[in-house]
């Protein structure tokens, strides 16, 4: 067919026609180039294993420290002559010390709190599957990590210092060393960037850093709960308020629970075996503040069949009791303590033994990433001081029920795994424990923090607004 000629009434009429339609086309065109410009940078939520990655690890930088703020703790730690005064010389497993000693104390009431050993160590030892990147230049980095070992330090003073001298700042090893720390670190240009904000301070016992505390405030802070807080002693509530630790220091929105580390074996799915116990407790029955419905609770429950409420101390033969005790018990019990956890609740996970959880203000690791109404049972602390209510309930569940939470426990198990050479109930060793899941929490905190370093910044010197961090 012959080609219109131009200027003919058919191609006069084709180009309009083409011009009409060339506009949406082009419209078009240029949606998809700003559209592909402008796509989020975050990657899709199950990427290809083929497709190429980008480096999305939290950039971190190791604050200067000296090595005895840190390993020359344990150092000093391992060469102290006497074991630990709060415990019998025969339950202190670290003194004498043994020949082939572990990496970080034995001892129960410091072992827990180990968390800053294995952070410490992540960063001078990653491995391919680590959430971190090492970077040498401050300027470069999302957070700085301070490595001091703060709840070594001050167990060391508590259990071989002055009697009732740690609380007090003169002759007080443990204040030298927080002092040290902090005066260190703000001096650091750093700190000076954000204030404090995007630094990384480990104070998984509750009294670490006693002294300072307000001065480390803005920090990200890590911690096992907020109990120990922005709680009075009960001891000092009546006379003395200077060492009321202010609840807007801490919060969700800037800081991280982190878990205890379990001081029983795990347990794998495939050893399990009976469990005759309906309910099993091992611990003080008497302790402060919320530990209170510890006492009431055991009162209800101590004359209870199938139930098994035990007086102990983690020590050797405490610890013998309680494997046995976990392992062959449905469900084992949880209630607050002088704060809202204890370590007894990654016990329980890591024997495949149910948690029941009596503690209305309890915060735990990794919400958001574990769901932990999948292997645990929560009961508000009304319920459980009506008589007879928690076995009744305990009692009316079935064993499916019970089959589905225990194997939900055995696939939580590695996340609260400090060591990463420990394999799990698959097999395999996981890519991601406890260090992994801490490094991933404080990655979410990011644009919180900095929000609030960009917000001081524009503060006019004399500006005074008081703290607001009342979240939960």
């Amino acid at each position: 067919m012959a080609k219109p000629p131009p200027g003919s009434k058919i191609w006069t009429a084709a180009m309009k026609q083409l011009a009409v339609l060339a506009v949406p086309i082009l419209l078009l065109l240029l949606s998809l180039f700003f559209l592909f410009l402008l796509r989020p940078s975050s990657p899709p939520l199950l990427a290809s294993p083929h497709a190429p990655t980008f480096d999305r690890r939290l950039r971190v930088y190791v604050a200067d420290l000296p090595r005895a703020l840190n390993y020359g703790l344990l150092d000093r730690y391992w060469s102290l002559p006497a074991a630990d005064s709060r415990i019998p010389a025969s339950s202190d497993p670290d003194h004498p010390a043994p020949r082939r000693h572990p990496p970080y104390p034995d001892n129960p009431l410091i072992k827990q709190y180990s968390a800053e050993y294995w952070l410490l160590a992540s960063l001078h030892t990653p491995v391919a599957a680590s959430a971190v990147r090492v970077v040498a230049d401050w300027r470069e980095a999302d957070v700085v990590f301070v490595p001091f070992f703060a709840t070594l330090s001050a167990e060391m003073e508590l259990g071989w210092g002055a009697k009732g001298a740690f609380r007090r700042k003169e002759g007080n090893e443990d204040y030298r060393r927080q002092r040290e720390v902090v005066d260190r670190v703000t001096a650091h240009p750093a700190w000076r960037r954000s204030g404090g904000r995007d630094h990384v301070f480990v104070l998984t016992d509750p009294v670490a850093m006693w002294h300072v505390r307000a001065e480390i405030a803005p920090a990200i802070l890590l911690v096992v709960d907020f109990g120990g807080w922005y709680k009075l002693d009960s001891k000092s509530a009546s006379s003395n308020s200077s060492h009321m630790i202010q609840h807007t220091q801490v919060s969700l929105l800037k800081d991280v629970i982190v878990p205890y580390t379990h001081l029983l074996p795990t347990l794998r799915l495939s050893e399990n075996k009976d469990r005759p116990t309906l309910l099993y407790f091992k611990g003080a029955k008497h302790r402060h503040r919320g530990g209170l419905v510890r006492e009431k609770l055991w009162d209800l429950l101590v004359n209870e069949p199938d139930v098994v409420m035990e007086e102990g101390f983690p020590n050797a033969t405490g610890r013998e009791q309680s494997i046995k005790g976990m392992q062959t018990s449905e469900f084992c019990l949880h209630p607050a303590g002088d704060t809202p956890t204890s370590c007894r609740l990654f016990d329980a996970i890591v024997s495949l033994c149910i948690p029941i959880i009596v503690s209305d203000e309890v915060e735990l690791p990794f919400e958001g990433i574990i769901d932990y109404t999948e292997f645990s049972i929560f009961v508000s602390v009304s319920n459980a001081m009506t008589p007879k209510w928690l076995t009744n309930y305990l009692r009316n569940i079935s064993k499916q029920q019970k089959d589905e939470f225990r194997r939900n426990l055995a696939l939580v198990q590695p996340a609260f795994e400090y060591d990463t050479s420990y394999s799990s109930s698959t097999g395999r060793t996981p890519t991601d424990g406890a260090v992994n899941y801490i490094w991933k929490k404080i990655h979410q905190k990011l644009p919180m923090i900095q929000e609030a370093v960009i917000r001081e910044k524009r503060k006019p010197v004399g500006t005074s607004i008081p703290l607001r961090c009342h979240c939960t």
